[in-house]
């Protein structure tokens, strides 16, 4: 048997899935990083733990296996997107840490952009509105506040790029500076029509186009590796950010196939076929995948605290101990007794897009205990993921089903307070990690593995549908004070 490692580069951990020669889930094991606050609002990784933790997690999955090395042929990689690095060729090194997708420091930037009326340019070219969300304002900050960087990005010694671009330039030796379309088409850098950078929107953010990848569909070879010595030389092929591996994943190849991937933040995708239409207010258009000769486009909307809102209420509150515990301590109550939890800890994402909007639990008595703001929290998530499925709905797309993806979906009452909201079933994922499945299906079509979409969408077999069970009248009453919540926060 041989198999290919699965890289999993998320907001919160590194990931490595070993994945047989089928795409069968066989293994895996995680690492997580730290996480740098360092103003309100601002958020931080350091790249060089990243790379260093991406390496020790393949170490150790090949440990807990027992497999001979030889027998792992490839990787893939999928990553968290629009998190950027600006690194120094000359030695490899940073500049400074890696600018979060949840990062605000770019708030600023955006909106002078905005106020001089270059929002229309930007999303006709790249499907996306001006947001610090998105990479671009990132490496500007970057190269305009960090001492000596404006200098170098000039002199060509800087290059930037998302983080599965910093991986694969290091698991190169440097050799191979590149990204995929799905991670380019989220830095506000990339024409989503001409499929490349766009020297107007470079010019927009001050980035030298020196400092750009090459650019390749999902579905190639992206250079060798040996994993810093761990493994004989074998190919990088597949490359994906984490939200476009989840709707490759679970399968959705169909125009009108959406999915929900539930992680530290959370993505809503749907298939929206091979034209990049243009997208309702409130949400964006994204390069959905790229592979064997065709591009296909999908509406998307991001929401910024989701997991992470379950991970505040472990580490900062210490209401619980685990996010396993969340369903029984939510189910030990019959409701939230009008509590509402609005989680905007970094602004709020799709469809509000307020950066400066600030998190609120509102609804609160004397009688609101634990329980009732634990339930809040989880009801928060399914409630924002109805923001966009609403948005979705009237943009003219008809959903032909919604698949459900990520670590939150073992939480049985989120699932099925999700199918209530939406009112609508659901379809569970039977594995876990969909967003490193889509990369491994990727290289399984870049190493000739996989002939067509046909053929691998015959590989799931398993099915999990969640029905609504909440009556329509209960369900949209909730909804409404939910949007009263919400207003309540934003700063806009």
């Amino acid at each position: 048997m041989k198999y290919t490692l699965s890289i999993d580069q998320s907001t919160s951990a590194t990931k490595v899935i070993l994945f047989d020669e089928n795409a069968s889930y066989m293994a895996r094991t995680s690492i997580d990083h730290q996480q740098f606050y360092p103003k309100p609002g601002w958020v931080e990784h350091d790249p060089v733990e990243i790379l260093e933790n991406t390496y020790q997690a393949v170490e150790q999955l090949i440990f807990k296996c027992g497999i001979v090395q030889s027998d792992i042929v490839s990787v893939a990689i999928t990553n968290q997107r629009e998190t950027v690095v600006v690194w120094d060729k000359r030695t490899g090194k940073p500049v400074y840490n890696a600018v979060v997708w949840q990062c605000n420091r770019g708030t600023q930037i955006c909106e002078d952009l905005i106020a001089r009326g270059y929002e229309p340019m930007v999303t006709e070219k790249t499907g996306l509105i001006i947001n610090p969300y998105f990479s671009a304002s990132g490496v500007k900050w970057i190269l305009d506040h960090v001492e000596g960087a404006r200098k170098a990005a000039d002199d060509d010694h800087l290059l930037m790029g998302t983080i599965d671009s910093w991986l694969i330039w290091n698991f190169t030796g440097g050799k191979t500076h590149a990204t995929d379309y799905t991670n380019a088409s989220r830095t506000l850098l990339f024409n989503i029509h001409t499929l490349d950078w766009d020297k107007e929107l470079q010019d927009l953010f001050t980035i030298p186009s020196s400092m750009l990848s090459k650019v390749l569909p999902c579905d190639s070879n992206f250079g060798n590796t040996t994993l810093n010595g761990l493994l004989p030389e074998i190919p990088i092929a597949g490359v994906m950010g984490d939200s476009h591996g989840a709707l490759a994943g679970q399968m959705c190849f169909s125009q009108g196939m959406g999915k929900v991937t539930y992680g530290t933040g959370s993505s809503i995708m749907v298939n929206i076929g091979e034209k990049a239409l243009n997208a309702p207010k409130g949400l964006v258009t994204s390069i959905g995948f790229a592979a064997k000769g065709k591009v296909f486009f999908a509406f998307e909307g991001n929401i910024h605290c989701t997991g992470a809102t379950i991970k505040w209420l472990q580490d900062d509150l210490q209401l619980i101990s685990s996010a396993a515990e969340t369903e029984t301590i939510a189910t030990s109550v019959e409701s939230t007794d009008g509590v509402f939890f609005v989680p905007a800890f970094a602004g709020l994402g799709a469809p509000w897009w307020d950066s400066e909007a600030k998190a609120l639990i509102w609804g609160m008595n004397r009688g609101t205990g634990k329980a009732h703001i634990v339930r809040a929290a989880l009801e928060s998530i399914a409630y924002q993921v109805k923001d966009l499925m609403e948005l979705i709905k009237k943009s003219g797309v008809e959903l032909i089903e919604l698949r459900v993806d990520g670590g939150p979906t073992k939480n049985n009452f989120l699932m099925q307070f999700q199918a209530d909201m939406l009112q609508t079933k659901v379809n569970r994922c039977p594995i876990e990690e969909a967003s490193a499945l889509g990369a491994v299906i990727m290289n399984g079509f870049a190493l000739g593995h996989f002939t067509g979409f046909g053929q691998v969408a015959a590989l799931r077999t398993q099915n999990e549908y969640i029905f609504p069970k909440m009556n329509i009248e209960k369900a949209i009453l909730l909804y409404e004070q939910w949007i009263k919540a919400v207003k309540r926060t934003l700063f806009k």
